[in-house]
């Protein structure tokens, strides 16, 4: 995803790359930042994040919970600008950020993709349409390397479903089934995860009712959709960091969805 972004922030002609980090020990240290995309960017990889954000007006950040509060922190320090798409925060890191949202501005989204946030509001409606004579699954699919399950998106896809169904998402995920489970419980939503090779990520919900089933999926085969969402999410937030403001901010609001 770093190249991707990298890639991505190079190209487009109304964004500059200032800075690039990686962890302490990385083997792209002191490298430049376009060499696993094949371009030569000037810019160097550094661990350096206070002297990174200090470059920049936006910080994008898809890397693990604990290293993105460390780097909002930055963030915050400095009044920089910072695009989320770190996914598997807990309910306490989620409140964190939500506490430097009221120092700078943040997007922070599970997923980047256009067709994702389109997908959440298609399977809100569906949620709320179809009724509760359907149960709804989701399916989500991911690489080998992947660290948190169910996937960021897909907690996501059951937050949207479970409010077009009126209900809480937490009183009604079932995340696990093994062994002897009993009939599937009435309003419940189910989760599925596969990991393997370099999927880059499958999202599928379906709705399955008595003699028919509905299924919204999402397939991305290319990391970059993500990084241009994130563009679009950097260049929103560099005009609310312009104007002073500060939040927490969704893809939905990135886009005009919301």
């Amino acid at each position: 995803m770093g190249r991707a972004l990298v890639d991505a922030v190079v190209a487009h002609p109304g964004l500059a790359l200032t800075a690039a980090l990686d962890v302490p020990g990385s083997p792209a240290l002191g490298h430049d930042a376009g060499e696993g995309c094949g371009r030569a960017t000037g810019v160097v990889v550094a661990a350096d994040v206070d002297a990174a954000v200090a470059r920049a007006d936006v910080l994008i950040d898809f890397t693990r919970p604990e290293g993105t509060l460390a780097h909002l922190a930055a963030c915050a320090r400095h009044r920089v600008a910072a695009v989320v798409g770190t996914t598997g925060l807990d309910a306490a890191q989620k409140a964190a950020l939500a506490g430097f949202g009221r120092e700078i501005p943040i997007v922070f989204a599970a997923n980047m993709s256009v067709g994702v946030n389109v997908l959440l509001s298609l399977v809100e409606s569906a949620a709320r349409a179809l009724g509760p004579a359907f149960d709804i699954e989701i399916v989500e699919m991911h690489h080998r390397h992947k660290i948190d399950a169910p996937s960021g998106t897909a907690l996501r896809l059951g937050e949207a479903a479970a409010a077009g169904a009126g209900v809480r998402l937490g009183d009604h995920a079932v995340y696990a089934r093994h062994g002897v489970t009993g009939e599937r419980k009435p309003g419940t939503i189910g989760f599925a995860t596969l990991r393997g090779g370099d999927v880059v990520g499958e999202h599928v919900v379906v709705f399955a009712g008595t003699g028919e089933r509905v299924e919204l999926a999402h397939r991305a085969t290319s990391r970059q959709l993500f990084a241009g969402g994130a563009l679009r999410a950097a260049l929103f937030v560099a005009g609310k960091r312009a104007r002073g403001e500060h939040g927490v901010f969704d893809m939905p609001e990135v886009l005009g969805l919301a």
